[in-house]
């Protein structure tokens, strides 16, 4: 391991790979920094096929997608830590690094922080039984070490990763006693939703979890309807006898470095939680210091790895003095990408929410 890199990637999922593989072409010295023991982040879950255009991986699998792109990093440029975490950013741009034994520091001019999103919980009673799980936990368990959660899971959350899971859950054998949604629709696709109705899957929508129960372990969940304002409805409550309550209520990006580091932070509805500003090529509010993937803002897999190229081709730009013209191609053709991957009903979320943290240079 060197003191000094020319790119400094922090995590490994589909933004941090993107990024290295795109800075990679240009420069070397990379190190890219990832806590788990593998790379590829939330792809390694994913096991269903991706939507949109055989440039947005379409009909690719996520676990497949993480490894084409681990394949294709060249190892001799990009130097690969696993297991580490970035503990801290200090002034002038040095990364704390932390493994079990000791603590350490890099430094370089450009930093990529690809650090992703935490699972949002919400409150109810007894949320905190065993067998209140996470999305992404049951994905973990399920997909990476074989193991199902339950045998009859009430999730709630009717977004994409919601849907999914519970249709996952039920070809492995789990019944799913039903999804709840607060909101008045669905929120994921209708092909997701489809799949669940033919499986006579019930969806409740309006409605929210109050309560879990249980000694020692879920045993039942108690939901009921909610007004305009998502209050619980007197009166209403639907009672399961489940061992198990899966929480797909949404990400928060994971922004705690690049706020230590003072980029200026924003708090954007749109983009579920504080985000740093930053332009049109990943770069936040300091010099050197870029952002990618769902630290910028949660969006699909397919944008992360987008936005990855862009900050991984603008972080290498300064330290490579490559032709200019060919730049401006490569520029404009994930800039086309990102428009047309947000150009559906499903994009118009990001599109507004990356207008207000625009830091025009």
């Amino acid at each position: 391991m060197k003191d000094n890199y020319n790119i400094v990637i922090v995590g490994g999922g589909p933004a941090g790979l993107s990024a290295a593989l795109e800075a990679s072409k240009y420069t070397d010295k990379i190190l890219l920094i990832d806590e788990n023991l593998k790379a590829g982040g939330q792809l390694i879950k994913q096991t269903h096929k991706f939507f949109g255009s055989k440039n947005h991986h379409a009909s690719e699998r996520g676990i497949n997608i993480a490894q084409e792109l681990i394949k294709s990093i060249d190892s001799d440029k990009v130097e690969f830590l696993s297991g580490v975490s970035a503990s801290g950013f200090y002034k002038p741009h040095t990364l704390l690094l932390e493994d079990k034994e000791r603590l350490y520091r890099v430094n370089s001019d450009k930093f990529i922080f690809a650090t992703g999103a935490s699972e949002n919980i919400i409150p109810f009673v007894n949320n905190d039984l065993p067998g209140v799980y996470g999305a992404g936990a049951v994905q973990t368990l399920m997909n990476l070490y074989g193991v199902v959660p339950g045998k009859r899971v009430l999730m709630i959350g009717a977004g994409n990763i919601g849907l999914i899971v519970s249709y996952q859950l039920f070809q492995c054998g789990v019944e799913i006693a039903g999804v709840v949604e607060a909101s008045p629709y669905i929120g994921g696709y209708s092909v997701h939703a489809a799949k669940l109705r033919r499986m006579q899957i019930p969806i409740y929508t309006n409605h929210s979890i109050k309560a879990a129960y249980g000694d020692e372990c879920v045993e039942k969940a108690v939901i009921a309807e909610v007004d305009s304002r998502w209050n619980i409805i007197k009166n209403t409550e639907k009672e399961f006898d489940v061992d198990t309550i899966c929480l797909a209520v949404g990400l928060t990006p994971s922004t705690e470095l690049l706020s230590q580091a003072g980029c200026d932070m924003v708090y954007v509805r749109e983009l579920c939680g504080y985000v740093p500003k930053h332009d049109k090529f990943m770069e936040t509010s300091i010099s050197g210091v870029f952002v990618a993937g769902d630290a910028s803002g949660i969006e699909e897999a397919s944008a992360a790895m987008l936005e990855g190229r862009m900050a991984g081709l603008k972080a290498c730009y300064d330290i490579e003095k490559f032709n200019r013209s060919e730049w401006i191609n490569s520029i404009s053709h994930i800039e086309f990408e990102l428009k047309s991957l947000r150009s559906g009903p499903h994009g118009e979320k990001a599109v507004n929410g990356k207008k207000k943290i625009d830091i025009q240079r």
